[in-house]
């Protein structure tokens, strides 16, 4: 029997993906880069701001893996049209969601900032209030862009999502070049273009999804009516999903009440590191979506088999992809650091926790990280939720305060905390995988 996918496939699915990657940590980066122009403060306003949104970014991409998962089966199962009711369904729910949380967030930003963080510099506190307010509007966009890329990576079709994120980031950059170089805005410089390029994204790609030729599309009148059956299945996967991302984000956040006690400087080091750490996963998280969309069709085909090769032959991509990327920042990482304009400690401090990184990241990130796409994509999503909530408050969060409170590690301890995660998480995820439980979810 011919396999589902040829290595030829397999290229035309990983390479925009990867580019797509590339291209969001790029405007992260140039985001930082951009507004370190202001300040350290504002640095570390936006920052802890960008924690919070990545929290309510992840629980969308969880729906949105869910209803990927859902249509991939579909596809695998020769049904198409349960394929694009999938997609309907994920689109009204994710919206629906989405304007909820816009809602609170914008009613109870001012609790949020003060509970969440706690004491932090008034400068850094109206900073990272006014990049909450103008980005919280964002999120109903940001929610309907995530979800009509993942149909299309469903569809094994990552260079139109690539597309749409280009021209995003694109209207992003240029926003901020404007903003914050041309007119001499702060953080609200940096925040506009955010608001302004995700509404765009999602207006377009509901555009696309709307051409009915396509194997999975929405209708050209959507009814706002949710199918329960279906809303069942999307939630079966994107719950776990979420609250497994969620809380792993809530974790983070937690952890910066932390870091925010260490200073400015260690705020800011801290900011600059997870924003060259996100480039250095960037082979690990393109490739992780292959995975899911891959695995997906092979699942719900029930050619398991052909599952376990490509998840072996994805695995493999990831990992020499992750050892170019973190040996290249490794001998770049002077260069990096100093774009910051970051003081002399900030910047040697930065230095330490990006090569840290980078070894966890060739070493350990790929299983931890990688490997539970596949059993999410067959839809063994429960177990992957019971030992990432383990893992999270046990070493991450439990080793931050050990090691970077008690024993006056400080940020670096925090770090180091959470390569232990991942550690802890690779182990259970290799032997969930190999004792094969995971072929015989049924949802």
């Amino acid at each position: 029997m011919e396999k589902m996918f040829s290595k030829q496939d397999l290229k035309k699915l990983i390479l925009p993906l990867m580019i797509e990657q590339v291209l969001l940590v790029a405007v992260g980066m140039a985001d930082t880069i951009m507004i370190s122009r202001v300040g350290e403060a504002a640095v570390s306003g936006v920052s802890l701001v960008d924690t919070i949104n990545i929290l309510l970014i992840n629980i969308f991409t969880a729906l949105a893996t869910g209803g990927a998962v859902v249509a991939g089966h579909c596809l695998g199962g020769g049904q198409p049209e349960r394929a694009s009711e999938a997609s309907e369904q994920l689109m009204l729910f994710s919206g629906a969601v989405s304007l909820g949380i816009m809602v609170l967030v914008l009613a109870g930003h001012t609790w949020i900032l003060n509970h969440v963080f706690g004491q932090i510099e008034p400068e850094v506190m109206e900073d990272a209030r006014i990049y909450l307010l103008i980005t919280a509007l964002s999120i109903p966009f940001i929610a309907i862009y995530n979800g009509g890329a993942a149909i299309f990576r469903a569809m094994s079709d990552a260079k139109t999502s690539m597309k749409v994120s280009l021209i995003m980031n694109g209207v992003n950059i240029a926003g901020n070049a404007i903003l914050i170089y041309g007119f001499g805005r702060g953080v609200e410089g940096a925040a506009i273009p955010t608001l302004v390029s995700r509404m765009l994204a999602a207006g377009i790609v509901v555009a696309l999804l709307r051409n009915q030729n396509l194997e999975i599309h929405l209708p050209l009148k959507i009814q706002l009516r949710f199918h329960r059956d279906m809303i069942r299945k999307i939630c079966f996967i994107g719950i776990p999903n979420g609250l497994e991302n969620s809380v792993f984000q809530l974790g983070k956040i937690l952890v910066l009440s932390l870091v925010a006690s260490f200073g400015t400087a260690a705020i800011a080091a801290n900011a600059v590191a997870n924003s060259i750490a996100s480039f250095q996963v960037i082979p690990g998280a393109a490739i992780g979506y292959a995975i899911v969309t891959v695995v997906s069709q092979c699942a719900g085909a029930k050619r398991y088999d052909e599952a376990k090769y490509y998840t072996r032959q994805l695995m493999k991509y990831m990992y020499i992809g992750m050892w170019a990327v973190n040996i290249l920042v490794i001998f770049t990482c002077p260069l990096i650091v100093r774009a910051y304009h970051l003081s002399a400690g900030t910047g040697a401090l930065t230095t330490k926790l990006l090569i840290y990184h980078a070894v966890g990241c060739m070493t350990i990130w790929n299983i931890a990280f990688g490997l539970p796409n596949a059993l999410r994509a067959a839809g063994d999503v429960k177990m992957t939720l019971v030992i990432s909530l383990l893992s999270m408050w046990i070493f991450r969060i439990g080793f931050s305060f050990l090691l970077g409170e008690n024993l006056k590690w400080g940020v670096f301890g925090i770090w180091v905390a959470m390569t232990i995660d991942w550690l802890f998480r690779a182990i259970l995820f290799q032997i969930r995988y190999h004792r094969g439980k995971w072929q015989e979810i049924e949802f």
